[in-house]
């Protein structure tokens, strides 16, 4: 099955996934066996790799040992075209439906083009809403766009509305690596009650409380990334949680 069938799949059901987010710049070769190890002792079903600044060179060998240890699906969660390899199962095409920056609007997606139409990756256009969690961030720092605040309810329901409309088959909504706050319950249920496409909710999910908040709040998957750089016991979490809205 395809991840993106998965995550309809998981829509229609009422039971989120979890996502793992690994940064590149931040999980070693050497560290990948024991952190899948990990990985594989959860709930965790879909394995993204990116982040908003990565080296060079470095994300295909990662997500080649990440393929060796592991037959959940590897997601590209590119930064930036240099992220892209054919390695993975599968790209969050990602638009910045929340910055008015047109290398992260368009230019970016078109210098993709020539590497995947030669591709086998399964490629889903995903709307991308960076949200205010209390920190800049280095998705902030690099596109030079200002996040939406979580108080403007109607902005953030229209402007993923409109990526809706305009052909996203996903729908992104991110406090930030590294984020103070989580997006809000409402936040979620509102845009959850306005959109007929799955929705995604990461940043700032370090705590169980958190994440059990987030699950209650109808997001069809939920990715967490800084809870387990900054502190692996973290997956204990995961192994006590129960997957139903």
């Amino acid at each position: 099955m395809s991840y993106y069938h998965t995550i309809v799949n998981a829509k229609a059901s009422g039971a989120p996934l979890i996502a793992v987010l690994i940064d590149p710049d931040k999980l070693t070769l050497a560290e990948v066996p024991a952190f899948m190890n990990k990985v594989s002792q959860t709930a965790i079903a879909v394995i993204l790799v990116g982040g908003s600044t990565v080296a060079a060179g470095i994300t295909e060998p990662l997500v080649a040992a990440i393929k060796q240890h592991t037959t959940k699906p590897v997601v590209l969660f590119p930064g930036d075209v240099g992220q892209l390899t054919n390695k993975a199962d599968g790209l969050l095409f990602l638009m910045l439906l929340s910055g008015r920056n047109p290398e992260y609007l368009i230019d970016q997606q078109v210098a993709s083009v020539p590497f995947l139409r030669e591709a086998s990756l399964e490629v889903v256009s995903t709307g991308y809403i960076l949200l205010d969690g209390g920190k800049e961030t280095a998705t902030m720092q690099v596109t030079h766009t200002t996040p939406i605040p979580f108080t403007e309810i109607n902005r953030i329901k229209d402007t993923a509305k409109a990526g809706e409309f305009m052909g996203n088959k996903l729908m992104y909504l991110e406090a930030g690596s590294g984020a103070l706050h989580p997006v809000p319950v409402e936040v979620i249920r509102e845009v959850k009650q306005d959109l007929t496409i799955p929705i995604i909710v990461g940043g700032g999910i370090r705590t169980e409380k958190a994440l059990l908040d987030t699950i209650k709040s109808g997001a069809d998957m939920i990715v967490i990334g800084t809870a387990f750089e900054e502190d692996e016991t973290f997956f204990e979490v995961l192994q006590n949680i129960t997957i139903a809205k």
